[in-house]
């Protein structure tokens, strides 16, 4: 019977942690979403005794005991309980202090000794290490309340959203000298928000922050998904960053891998000897490309771990989305896979049924009960509806990487102009279908790595042609439809390919070039969030209208964003070569005045300097089928973007 407090009681309540019977039931039914709270390493106090409590899923394990400093890695001391039929053992030491390191020991029913990181550990030791560790995440003090009320208030689909993704082991290295040159959270927050925050950005997407052990995965090889890297520092240190970019304005989205998970002894693979984690047949539990294990989407064990995963970075970091890494490598059960390499599904094909209703599954309780959390697909097919509603047969995603616009992006900016014609409408096909899906633009770390060459180098001609490529390119994503993503240092023209391993070039800032590129950079940040018609209507084709789509000849295009709600509008006009094209015909929507916003050869952005005008005021001169007419002279690589 439970102790009642009486009226002269002094003693505290104690807060006692402990797995019961409906949380066995809710885990095995796959819906248990704060299982982290139980499974895992907690605070507790039993009997007046402060110490920590154990719990962990072992289903085939024939013994289990917790191993660490506090019983000097005895491996019979501290035996855990199984606690049901369900396959969870729990175990109550006291004693244990914050920040010991343990594993679990899994005696399997073949006898054999498997060392065992925490799978819902908050904490880890660093690497090269490999134990769990104990912490405690409720004694943080967060400030940010203010920015969680408007976000569940916004639909980002009709809000600005401008990403700088980031590496935080690589985006800077600290002056100390140490081998790694990591930045504590806490540092990175105070140096980084402040450049995101002028830049203009509306969020940051940290790449690798749950735990893992090979610096040259970047993150995407994960052994503790419940644990932010203590490369950068504890949990606390990573909620302080979170607070601080919430408290800047700046929204936190994180890379998300449910795809596959790293094959290291002590992680997550052939847990308690069997395969509990990941399919046992290899040829649905295996990536043979990658060399990773692949989650058993069926079994809903599985699925309460990673559905309660992204609840928990919610909840407990505050972060504001995720984005789901390789989701294309999910979807297809062929996917990276030779003939013999995977098996079809009940109908003979190639879908992975288990995880399309796991991406229901997730995203009608992440997005059902928190409509302002952000779900980011990574998906690189044509797969039909990845934005789509669940209820008409979508995966319910809020957004998906427009991979298919990155290709051909990348692929037109690269030629060398005089053959750009031969391709123009490889540049204006993503508008075909711009429609199906809200999309984002990404220009991220996979064109910048694996000799892709930076964005900068990857355009053509002499230094000073690369550069006013590169603007021009820019000018045409941020007036594109989609939201963007620019992964950090292209935004200031870093020329050598990204590296986990180095900082980046922040000495190029020195040169006029790069400084000018950077400025030219913040200018379109700051028009793009200025302006509701560069992101009110992003989906449909009520917010964007070519001018002209068709001069392949001259390489040079034109359209206009427009919204509803506002009267403003801008006029894009891009000439993609290193021709001067003289009194150049503009059809325009309206008989205005056109004043110039931004201008791309300006000086301080590294261009020549050709003057243009600063205001124009149509005639009522037919032109390609529009009504009215601007006339000017366009210089070479110059986008001009005019407001009306």
């Amino acid at each position: 019977m439970a102790r009642k407090k009486s009226t002269l009681d002094t003693r505290p309540e104690e807060k006692k942690v402990f797995i019961s019977e409906a949380d066995q039931f809710l885990f095995a039914q796959g819906t248990h979403y704060d299982i982290y709270k139980k499974l895992g390493a907690h605070p507790s106090e039993e009997g007046g005794k402060k110490g920590y409590f154990f719990g962990v899923w072992a289903p085939n394990a024939a013994e289990i005991y917790v191993i660490g400093e506090f019983n000097g890695w005895d491996e019979t001391v501290n035996p855990m309980k199984k606690l049901g039929d369900g396959g969870i053992w729990g175990l109550f030491i006291p004693g244990v202090e914050r920040n010991q390191m343990y594993k679990f020991l899994v005696i399997t029913a073949a006898g054999e000794k498997l060392y065992k990181a925490d799978p819902f550990a908050n904490y880890a030791e660093m690497r090269p290490g490999n134990a769990s560790k104990t912490t405690d995440l409720s004694d943080f003090k967060w400030g940010d309340a203010p920015w969680l009320e408007k976000r569940s208030q916004k639909d980002m689909k009709k809000e600005p959203m401008a990403v700088y993704e980031c590496h935080i082991g690589s985006w800077m290295k600290h002056p100390d000298g140490t081998e790694d040159g990591f930045y504590n959270y806490r540092e990175f927050a105070d140096r980084a928000c402040d450049y995101v925050k002028e830049m203009g950005y509306t969020h940051i997407e940290l790449m690798g922050v749950a735990e893992y052990p090979f610096d040259g995965s970047w993150g995407y090889q994960v052994t503790g998904y419940y644990a932010p890297t203590s490369r950068h520092g504890e949990p606390a240190d990573f909620m302080y960053l979170v607070n601080k970019f919430h408290k800047a304005g700046i929204g936190v989205i994180l890379d998300w891998v449910p795809a596959h998970f790293a094959t290291d002894a002590h992680g997550l693979g052939r847990f308690d000897g069997q395969c509990i984690f990941e399919h046992p047949d290899p040829r649905l539990g295996e990536h043979p490309d990658w060399g990773t294990k692949i989650f058993n989407y069926g079994k809903t064990e599985v699925k309460n771990f990673l559905i309660a995963n992204a609840l928990f970075w919610l909840k407990e970091y505050h972060v504001d989305g995720i984005r789901v890494d390789a989701v294309a490598s999910m979807l297809y059960l062929d996917y990276g896979k030779q003939e013999g390499q995977w098996l079809p599904n009940i109908y003979g094909g190639n879908k992975n049924l288990e995880a399309i209703e796991f991406f229901k599954h997730l995203n009608s309780v992440l997005r059902g009960t928190y409509p302002g959390f952000l779900t980011i697909a990574e998906e690189s097919t044509a797969w039909p509806m990845v934005t789509g509603s669940i209820d008409d047969g979508g995966l319910g995603f809020s957004f998906k990487w427009n991979m298919g616009w990155m290709h051909d992006f990348c692929e037109y900016m690269k030629l060398d102009p005089y053959f750009r014609k031969n391709n123009h409408y490889g540049m204006t096909f993503a508008m075909t279908y711009n429609s199906s899906e809200s999309y984002i633009l990404p220009l991220s770390h996979d064109e910048v790595v694996h000799l892709k060459c930076s964005m900068v180098n990857k355009m053509p001609g002499y230094q000073v042609d690369k550069y006013a490529n590169l603007r021009n390119g820019y000018t045409f994503m941020f007036g594109h439809n989609g939201k963007k993503l620019l992964f950090m240092g292209q935004d200031f023209g870093q020329e050598r390919e990204w590296s986990e391993a180095r900082e980046l070039d922040w000495y190029l800032l020195g040169e006029p070039l790069n400084k000018g590129l950077q400025e030219y950079v913040k200018e379109l940040l700051h028009i793009y969030r200025k302006y509701p018609c560069m992101w009110e209507n992003d989906a449909d084709w009520s917010g964007f209208e070519w001018m002209n789509a068709d001069d392949c000849d001259r390489s040079t295009y034109s359209f206009i964003r427009k919204c509803e709600s506002d009267k403003k509008r801008l006029l894009f006009i891009i000439n993609m070569t290193p021709m001067k094209w003289e009194k150049y015909w503009v059809g325009v929507p309206a008989k205005k005045k056109y004043k110039l916003l931004l201008n791309s050869v300006e000086e301080r952005f590294g261009g020549s300097g050709e003057k243009v005008p600063a205001e124009i005021t149509a005639k009522k001169e037919e032109c390609c089928f529009k009504e009215y007419s601007i006339v000017l002279d366009l210089p070479p690589y110059s986008a001009l973007i005019y407001a009306f």
